[in-house]
Order: structure tokens, then sequence, then C-alpha cells
């Protein structure tokens, strides 16, 4: 399970004005969190992954939200010229207009592709050689595939996908190495590209969120915002799903992103086509602007409230189950690797396992349609009234001819051009992109063009492989084959209803069109996977231009929402909890024998670290140098005597970086305790104490042997005051336990040390010590104790 290894990286982020620092490795295993658990005495929480001979899974650090408030800081603040907030909209409009580019191309490029792949096969499907036409595809796809997954597994530092999950864990306060560095974001770039042209069952909306580096939260708004051409629905996104620290300030530097972003790949897509310019730079088309535009709008009746109901229930029971299939799919891909001992066999199986899903893929995506017979494009003439005269728009579909002969043009009585157009039901939903198969099935006034069989066939591998895709050694997006599963069964629905009351032409029978089931069927899965709700609504809207669904939209995502909640978490957070990645939510949750416990009842002593190494304001180099070379915690309590017969009591914090930076600079270094002696030459600055991460690990390891073995340093002590955040948060410890993880959470903290009524430090409580399972296991010792002295 090394190939799990996630390394912190001290990414200084300016967006959430975190002040990144080393904290304590936490080995947490990846599949049962509660199997071991073991608490530092320095309040740094170890969770060992597996058993004892297995080695470390993963590891993360907290981060803090707020700098360290000491004299050097201050000083640096008034050396520090006033700062406005042109840079901050500058970068946040030049990131919008890179994540926009990079979005076209991504298109573009996953586009050409295509082409590319199915026009090398056009003359063996032409003549009915499917032999050829699938050597030919698997060919191509497994070429794409070896230097997709080879990128994520041997070039990308993490050596797995990095996605969402990891993005909403590092905005929550968990520092993951490696997110947010060039090779992790060109690894992704390109393995995804090459994974959606390959025909894998998944989307392009994995590398997207990469690209903000210290402005994360606008980084992956831009991108969902690039991706589907929805500014407004990437803002409300972020605010949904990803950001855990929000401000208003925040939502409109966000907006802004989004907003160039999207204006960036309409203005590049106005005018170029397979990186070929076309003319008309600057006009925007509805239809290039608009994902999956919707051009004919239909009257709707109350009616169509009960169809839109009953998809509600069926995308929260079918999310439900997508959840907990990838989960289990994902712990025995886990299980499995972790089995394999040697380094370079488990990446190289995971590059086969994601090979062997595209030979399946690529199987039934070839020979299934070989079943199907060419089915006449059936189409409702499209029209608008003007003046009561009717005008007819010359229509031909760009649909899946596959082994189908080309349609012919004719005209028809009314002057009007057709195409007597055939195409193959399977294949224009299996063997097409992602994307223009959901176009297929918003379609509206195409009520019976595609048939109850090839709906089910398709939805059922849909949801299967793209199940199995999703977590394999490829970079990739859920959300387009999330779409098009909903888009699947919602058509499916729709279908039903035509077959019971017929083609509906007339105004009020005319909602019952598949297409409009198929664009809600959509939302319903995906909020049952995601649980997503307002932004979800509004990328609908955003992407179709169908505002007069927008009430029908609202309940099936509210029902498919509340439906999934009562079978699983969402398909994010239960990935978070599976890579044990230290999220905080918004509010405590603890169980104990299945009922939830009330966090008021109990108080911060409960979950607290008693075992607290503690500092003073000098400290012998020598005792420095053994307690950073025999611990790992993150941060250190310091403690004061006002006078010399009194008790020590809380002054503030020091963090592990900055006591290695100091031991760094020997001038710094004093030869007597008197307290009152300090010379303000010896300060060093803010920026030489304050680092994202150690300079040279190895160098610093080795002064500290040095300090440690070297009697010179016996006798020299360094003054800590200046350094010291003497604004650090502490609690007493009778304090709420509910009120103490709001506190921690919503400043953002990564210690939070425990007082008593006299001020002296009883203990300290870090991230792991709030985590659910963490608390229930806290929680149920303190209730066991309870109900034995009640006994006795």
């Amino acid at each position: 399970m090394s190939s799990l290894l996630f390394c912190t990286r001290h990414l200084a982020n300016s967006e959430e004005q975190m002040l990144l620092a080393e904290d304590g490795p936490d080995l947490i295993h990846s599949l049962d969190p509660r199997r071991c658990c073991n608490i530092n005495a320095g309040g740094s929480a170890n969770y060992k992954c597996g058993e004892e001979k297995n080695e470390c899974l993963a590891t993360y650090e907290s981060l803090d939200y707020l700098p360290s408030h000491s004299e050097a800081y201050k000083k640096w603040l008034q050396e520090k010229a006033y700062r406005t907030d042109w840079d901050r909209w500058l970068l946040m409009g030049l990131i919008g207009i890179g994540v926009g580019m990079l979005g076209f191309l991504t298109h573009q490029i996953i586009d050409c592709l295509i082409k590319l792949k199915w026009k090398l096969v056009e003359n063996y499907l032409q003549n009915g050689n499917f032999h050829m036409t699938w050597i030919c595809i698997l060919g191509s796809g497994l070429a794409m595939i070896l230097v997709s997954s080879g990128f994520v597994v041997f070039f990308c530092p993490a050596g797995v996908p990095c996605g969402l999950p990891e993005v909403t864990g590092f905005l929550n306060g968990a520092s993951i190495q490696n997110v947010f560095n060039i090779k992790t974001f060109l690894g992704t770039f390109v393995s995804c590209v090459l994974a959606v042209a390959s025909g894998l069952f998944c989307g392009p909306e994995g590398p997207m969120i990469h690209l903000g580096r210290n402005f994360i939260t606008a980084g992956a708004g831009a991108g969902i915002a690039s991706v589907f051409r929805a500014p407004v629905g990437g803002l409300l996104f972020t605010l949904e799903e990803v950001a855990s620290f929000w401000d208003v300030r925040l939502a409109w530097q966000t907006f802004f992103c989004c907003l160039m972003a999207t204006f960036t790949t309409d203005l590049l897509s106005s005018s170029l086509d397979g990186f070929v310019y076309r003319g008309h730079f600057g006009f925007f088309e509805a239809e290039k602007g608009i994902l999956f535009w919707v051009k004919n709008l239909l009257d709707l009746s109350i009616l169509a409230f009960i169809p839109t109901i009953f998809l509600g229930i069926l995308g929260g029971l079918l999310g439900a189950l997508f959840v907990s299939l990838n989960i289990k799919i994902n712990k025995l891909r886990m299980r499995f690797f972790s089995s394999i001992s040697k380094l370079f066999l488990r990446k190289t199986s995971k590059l086969l396992e994601s090979m062997m899903i595209l030979v399946c893929t690529v199987t039934i995506t070839v020979y299934l349609p070989y079943f199907f017979p060419c089915t006449p494009v059936r189409t409702l003439r499209t029209f608008q009234l003007k003046n009561n005269t009717e005008i007819t728009k010359e229509f031909k579909r760009e649909i899946a001819e596959y082994t189908c002969t080309p349609g012919t043009p004719w005209i028809g009585p009314d002057g009007v051009k057709y195409y007597n157009q055939t195409f193959n039901q399977a294949a224009a939903l299996l063997a097409e992109n992602g994307r223009r198969g959901i176009a297929y099935l918003f379609k509206r006034g195409t009520h019976e063009e595609f048939g109850y069989t090839s709906l089910f066939i398709a939805v059922a591998f849909y949801f299967l492989l793209s199940c199995w895709t999703a977590g394999s050694a490829v970079a990739s997006g859920l959300v387009i084959p999330m779409l098009y599963t909903g888009a699947l069964y919602g058509r499916i629905v729709g279908l039903i209803l035509v077959s019971i009351f017929g083609v509906q032409t007339n105004g009020y029978g005319a909602w019952i069109d598949p297409g409009l089931f198929a664009a809600i069927g959509a939302a319903s899965f995906v909020s049952g996977v995601s649980r997503l709700t307002v932004s979800l609504t509004v990328i609908m809207i955003e992407i179709t231009n169908d505002v007069q669904s927008l009430l029908l939209v609202m309940v099936a995502v509210m029902v498919a929402k509340m439906i999934g909640d009562w079978f699983n978490l969402p398909l994010y957070s239960s990935l978070l909890k599976l890579k044990c990645i230290p999220y905080l939510d918004s509010e405590p949750f603890a169980g104990q024998r299945k009922k939830w416990l009330n966090l008021e009842l109990f108080s911060a002593r409960d979950v607290m670290e008693p075992c607290v190494r503690v500092l003073h304001l000098k400290e012998k180099i020598v005792s420095l140098a053994q307690l950073l070379a025999n611990t790992s915690h993150g941060g250190f309590p310091v403690v004061y005597k006002s006078e010399p017969d009194q008790a020590e009591v809380f002054l503030g914090t020091i963090t592990r970086l900055e006591l290695c930076m100091l031991l760094e600079n020997e001038p710094i270094f004093e030869t007597e305790t008197n307290e009152d002696t300090f010379s303000c030459d010896l300060l060093l600055s803010y920026q030489k104490v304050t680092v994202e991460k150690l300079p040279d690990p190895s160098r610093t390891t080795m002064l500290l042997n040095h300090y440690s073995a070297d009697p010179q340093y016996q006798q020299l002590f360094i003054n800590l005051e200046p350094y010291i955040n003497k604004s650090a948060v502490s609690v007493q410890a009778h304090f709420s336990l509910q009120r103490t993880y709001i506190i921690f959470r919503t400043l953002g903290l990564r210690h939070l040390t425990i007082v008593d009524l006299q001020n002296r430090v009883v203990g300290i409580i870090t991230r792991k010590d709030l985590m659910p399972f963490q608390l229930e296991e806290r929680l149920g010792l303190q209730l066991a104790s309870q109900r034995l002295d009640l006994d006795e």
C-alpha cells in the first residue's frame, strides 16, 4: 500500500491566508482507521496503517489558517508597505485566463484524437470488418492508456491521480504533499486527455482544479466554469463542495476568476476548431457556447412533477448504489495492490488494470453495435410560429452512422430539404464520446429515436464501467459519466410515458418528451452521487439553457439528495474517508451504540492528550536538538513564570519548523540565561523563521545530531520569546467539546492548548483528536467509565 503515499507539502495558500508549518507524521489506515490509534505525547496523532508489518501508507499534516503573532511577525508588518488587493484581482484574472485556455486545449485535443481514432477505422466499418475495427481501436486506445496511466504511476510524485478529495482536504486544513506541484499538474493533464480520448467512460474535469496554485478555491471553480461554460455554477460549486472557509471578498474574486475562465474558453472556441482558424473571432454562437443546448423549450404541466419525483427517488437509490460499489471496488483495489511487495510490480499492476478496463470498454463499444440494426432518424420538425406562419428549418442530425449507409437528401412536398438518414442506436450511445451522447439524449422532439433495448444496455454498461474506471490509475473526472448515466435512465422514463400516452404535439401534452426527462434524470443521478443541490441546479440550467425546467430540476435534485443521504455519505466525502484525509465537517458527528452523542455534554478534557512537552522562554540548544530529534510533534506550548515562586503558565506556542529554522542560525545562540538581556540585533527576520518547508532536511538532521553530541552546546541557550505566537488560542479543560470543535475548525487551528483555571497547560488537542472515529473511541471510554462508576 505504499503506492498510496501522500507526503505532506507545505504550500503557502495566500487565498486562505494559511501559514503552513511542518507537523508530525500521521500514519493513517486506508481501509479502517479504527484498527490502531496511538497519540503522541506532544499532541501529534499517529494513525498506523494496518498491521505492524505494513509500511506507512499516507502522511497528512495540518495547516495554520492564521500566521504566528510573534514579535518577529509584528516587526515585519511594521516594515511592510500597505498592501492593496489589486494584485490579488490581477492574479485571479490570470488564473481564470489560464484555466480557460487549458479547458479549451483539453477539449480540442480530446476531439482531435477521437476523430483521428475513428477516421483510421472508417473503411473497416463501411466494409463490416468488426475484427479489424476492434484491433485498430484497441491498439490506439492501449497506446493512449499506456501513456496516460504511465504518467500517473511513474511520473506523478504521489503515484496516484489527485482530484477533488485532495483539494477539498487541503482547503479544510490538511496539507498533502505534491498535489499542486508542476509534475502533478502536467501528469494529470496528459493522463486525463488521453484517458478520455482512449474511450474510457470518464470525463475531462480532472486536471482543471490543479492550476489554481496558491488560489486553489478560485482555480477549482474556474475549472468547472471552463469545462461546462458555467461561471455561476463554478462559483457555487466551490462554495458548496470545495471551500471550508468562505467570505464575501473571496466570493467576488472567485466569481471574477470563473468569469475570465468562461470568457477565455468561449473566445477561443469562437474561431478555432481542431486548432484550425475558422474566422468569426469574438462571435459567440449559442450552439458552441452552451454545452448541451436545448433549442426548444416546452410548456409544462403540474403532472410533470410526478415522474420528476420518481426520477429523484431513482437517482438517490442508484447514486447511493454507485457510491457503495465504487468504495468497495477501491477497497478491493487497495488490498490487492498492497499485497504486492515490490514497488515496480505494484505500479505495473496498476497500469495493467487500466489497460484491462480499456479492453473491456472497447470490446463492448465495438462489438455491441453489431447486434443492432440501422434505425431511421425520427424527429419532429423543428418549428417556430411567427404571424401564424410556420417557418420550417432544414434538419440533418449528426449522429453515429457506424456501418449504416450515409443519408441522401431529398426535397419534400413542402419544399423543405430532408435526409433519409439512418443510424446505429448502440453506437450513438456507446461508441461516441460522452459529451455528444448526452447531447443526443437531451434533444427535444426525438421521442422514439432510441429504443428500450439500447437504453437499458447502455445504462447498465455505462454504470458498471464508469464505476470501475473511477479510482483506477488514470486521471479523470466523473461528472460526464454521472450526467450520461442519469440521462439514460431519465430517457427510459420519458419513453415509458410516450408508450403510455403517445407522442403529444399539442401544448398541454408537449412536456411528455424523453429529452426533458433525460436532463432531469441526469441532474438526479449527479445529486444522488455527489449530493450537490444549489450548484448542480445552476450548472444544469447553464449547460442546457432550459430555464423552463428549473423547478423540475430542483425537485429531482432535492429528492435524490434526501434519498441518498439515508444510505451513505456522498462520493467525495466517502473518498476523503477512504483516503484517510483528516477532514473536519462543519458540525461534529460522533455516535455510540447507534445513537448520536451530544458533544455539549462532554468537555475538552475528555479528548485532549494530557502528556504535553512544554518549552520555556529560554531553552538549552542541547535540549531543543534532542527534543526535535526524538519526537515528531508539530508544535509545542511555551510556558513562563512571572515570579520565581509562581507556577508556570501558558504564554503561547511555537512550531517545529520555526524551531528548526532557529537552530540553523547559530549567531542567535546565547551563553547566559538572564531573562532581561536580549539584543534586537540578533532578531531573525520573519521571512527567515517562517518557511513552507525545510530547505535541506538532511542538513537539519545533521545539525540536530551535532548539537546533541557536542559538549559546547550544553551551555548555549536560545531566546524563544520573539518568535512565540502569543495570540495562540487556548480553552479551559471544562470547556464544552462542541464549542471546542467549532472554535478549532472555524479558526483553522492546528494546535489547541488546554489549560486549567490557573492557566497552566494540562493538555493539547490536534486535528486528529477531533476526527469522528477518534471522538467515538475517546468518548466511548468516557461513557464506559461513567457507567462503571454508577454500577459501583
